[in-house]
């Protein structure tokens, strides 16, 4: 298949060259670390001339430090800081810990609902409402069910600094799939205290939902699969959501035609919504995400089959958004963060991105208009779940391992 890409290839110094590259190559996914008949989470093509497409040769940035801060973690997934410093990390396989003073408790936070804790699934992002200190709330995503019938659920509960307590489960996917794919499911809250949350399309082929493929309820506006949603704090449907008076649309819904977003944040300064999107082999998307909008999986794509055929030969159509940025080889993106701190200047309105095949952070510069400039890798040697700013403005990432880590990422004192 002949391809014509733009292609992002960073030279010396703050120099980028833009160049065309044909016979575009897509190779297996190289996430091997899972046994199984279906693909590995990878995790586990014609396009648009705006589509910035990564340089498979991504150059290293200098005067980068990294410092391990703790370890022994399982499978870390998502991190929020609590207003005294302590920070709360939730591991898939179902608990949630807490670190003090940049000590781990070896004890588990209690009250944690029940968790479906297979392959992909568990317990996933852990926010704090944005008025923590007023209410104590704690916000929850995870799996939960069994491996015929599960979704995705979102819970609150109040905090007291030892227990969760009080909890509720004020959303959960309206579909109930099998398997152990494809869950979402990053939190962001909004100005106005409401919570975007995305979901996932629910898994690759063979599964399927009511006789289809199930990835195809991406364009099913009446399902919550394959959508970032939006809700009040208390599980509510905010009346300004995008698809509030339509009769063919669930009014939860705020965009649509994502695969499986773990990556997702919220630029203060620009206002603007950023997600990361793992594709299936290659076509991992940057997307800007804005409210009623279709992100076209599968009906658009740069992905291709595990097995290597075609899923769309359509990569851009009129009434979708392509994506900022793309990534073929496959990165598998999960955690995503804009930097706006100005503990390091030079990171100002960056995005950070963790890979988890990559095994590596991509810092992505934006010009003011929102497109990508530049981007460099930080090599990290682990899988990468989130990546998080402190709120003393240093990046913190966590590592999918069986020992998982917490890391600190900062520039070395000139």
């Amino acid at each position: 298949m002949n391809l014509n890409i733009v292609r992002l290839i960073q030279g010396t110094g703050s120099t980028i060259a833009l160049v065309t590259l044909t016979s575009c190559a897509f190779p297996p996914p190289s996430d091997t670390a899972t046994v199984s008949q279906t693909p590995p989470e990878s995790e586990d093509s014609a396009s648009s001339p705006d589509v910035t497409v990564s340089a498979d040769s991504v150059a290293t940035p200098q005067g980068v430090q990294k410092t391990t801060v703790i370890e022994g973690l399982d499978h870390p997934w998502g991190m929020a800081w609590l207003p005294d410093g302590a920070i709360l990390i939730t591991e898939r396989s179902g608990q949630l810990r807490i670190v003090r003073d940049g000590v781990l408790d070896p004890t588990p936070i209690a009250g944690v609902p029940e968790v479906f804790a297979v392959k992909q699934g568990g317990l996933m992002d852990v926010s704090l409402h944005p008025r923590f200190s007023e209410n104590s709330w704690v916000y929850l995503t995870y799996s939960h069910g069994t491996r015929q019938t599960n979704h995705t659920r979102v819970a609150r509960a109040k905090f007291d600094g030892s227990a969760l307590s009080d909890v509720e489960v004020i959303f959960q996917v309206s579909q109930l799939k099998s398997g152990g794919q494809h869950f979402g499911s990053r939190i962001v809250w909004l100005p106005d205290d409401t919570l975007l949350i995305a979901i996932g399309d629910g898994g690759n082929p063979p599964v399927q939902l009511d006789g289809d493929l199930i990835r195809k309820q991406a364009q099913n506006r009446r399902s919550h699969l394959g959508k970032i949603i939006r809700l009040n704090d208390d599980g509510t449907i905010p009346n300004d959501n995008p698809f509030v008076e339509s009769p063919d649309a669930d009014p939860a819904i705020w965009s649509y035609g994502h695969r499986n977003i773990q990556g997702l944040t919220f630029d203060s300064q620009t206002r603007r919504i950023w997600s990361t999107e793992h594709g299936a082999r290659g076509g991992d998307e940057l997307n800007l995400v804005e409210a009623g909008e279709n992100y076209g999986w599968p009906l658009v794509t740069h992905s291709r089959e595990y097995s290597g055929g075609i899923i769309s030969n359509q990569q851009s159509r009129p009434g979708m958004v392509d994506p900022k940025l793309l990534w073929t080889p496959a990165i598998a993106p999960s955690g995503l963060v804009i930097y706006d701190s100005d503990r390091v200047p030079q990171w100002q309105g960056d995005l950070f991105a963790g890979g988890l095949v990559s095994r590596d952070v991509r810092h992505i510069e934006l010009d003011e208009s929102g497109n990508v400039v530049n981007e460099t890798s930080i090599d990290i040697g682990q899988r990468v779940r989130d990546v998080r700013q402190s709120p003393d403005g240093l990046l913190y990432i966590l590592t999918d391992e069986a020992n998982g880590q917490l890391i600190r990422i900062e520039p070395i004192p000139g």
